[in-house]
């Protein structure tokens, strides 16, 4: 059995971005409770969860970045209690709030001690449920619900902290990690393999992508088994001939049929298979290291069943 990480902290609940957003701490309930119903939680090694640290966080963000983004945070902390918003408007769907940075910044932190932990042996893997989600935030821009891009800080983590010459990044959200191809799109050391629904937000990801960019887009209504052969005829080789020494992991679980946000035909069983094959990669070039961190999926019930699904799998049950 491998010892898998579980990463959450009450922080991830305090960011909220309005009644009826999709993006919602009911997303973390619904996974918390679905792993201790099943008792895929009791397998699970509880990894304590820091903030992260600027320097941390500047591996794939911009200093100005990250002070844009603490500079409106405390602008409304200041405003709030003289009548001011509550919210800052990033975009038309992704908002700050007051607490948003602490989430922000924990949920990085998650990505940074999940990588310590595997690289440590620790556990063999690890799945971290943090809120606000990460894989479309840019260098310089917070966008698509996402602040900090949580994958693309612990794949830097993994390389300039533990030394690692090649690490990879797996994207199987519904939506294109366009910000983690901002950030790592040339760099040599990295390689990211996605598939996303196009064309969908956010536009992107199927002009001139950098060489060390394997983006498949594929149509609506796209089923599991069509994913599984693009994972099986242009994935698993392009990983195999890169020999990863540690993938990662950006799981959004919106390309599943129930989630309303996207228009793919993925089921459980397809993230569990996906898992499991990417896993035996692992295990053949990279001692089984893994660091996943939860993106999209906005249906509780699919998200839930899918969380438990991908985790059950790391885990070996």
């Amino acid at each position: 059995m491998a010892k898998t990480g579980y990463l959450i902290h009450r922080d991830f609940w305090k960011h909220e971005m309005g009644e009826g957003h999709p993006e919602c701490p009911a997303r973390l309930d619904a996974i918390e409770d679905r792993l201790l119903a099943s008792g895929v939680g009791d397998a699970l090694e509880r990894i304590d969860v820091p903030i992260a640290t600027l320097p941390q966080i500047t591996r794939a963000h911009s200093v100005e970045h990250v002070e844009h983004l603490e500079e409106l945070s405390q602008r409304l902390v200041a405003d709030v209690p003289a009548g001011g918003p509550d919210h800052a408007q990033i975009d038309p769907d992704t908002s700050l709030m007051k607490f948003t940075m602490l989430a922000a910044r924990r949920a990085a932190g998650a990505a940074v001690a999940a990588v310590d932990a595997v690289m440590s042996g620790m556990v063999e893997n690890a799945f971290c449920a943090v809120r606000p989600p990460g894989h479309h935030a840019c260098r310089e821009q917070a966008m698509g619900f996402c602040f900090f891009n949580n994958v693309a800080i612990a794949a830097r983590h993994a390389l300039e902290a533990h030394g690692l010459e090649r690490v990879a990044v797996v994207d199987f959200d519904v939506h294109h990690g366009n910000g983690t191809e901002d950030i790592l799109a040339n760099d040599p050391r990295v390689l990211m393999v996605s598939f996303f629904q196009h064309p969908f937000y956010p536009y992107s990801g199927t002009e001139h992508a950098a060489s060390n960019m394997l983006n498949i887009p594929v149509p609506a209504y796209t089923k599991g088994m069509d994913i599984r052969e693009v994972v099986e005829m242009l994935w698993i080789p392009r990983l195999e001939d890169f020999k990863p020494q540690m993938i990662f992991f950006s799981a959004g679980f919106d390309a599943h049929h129930e989630d309303d946000l996207g228009q793919m035909r993925l089921n459980e069983n397809d993230y569990a298979w996906i898992t499991n094959r990417v896993r035996n990669v692992a295990r053949q070039y990279a001692d089984g290291r893994i660091v996943s961190m939860l993106e999209g999926g906005y249906n509780l019930g699919a998200l839930a069943r899918s969380v438990e699904a991908h985790v059950r799998t790391l885990a070996d049950l």
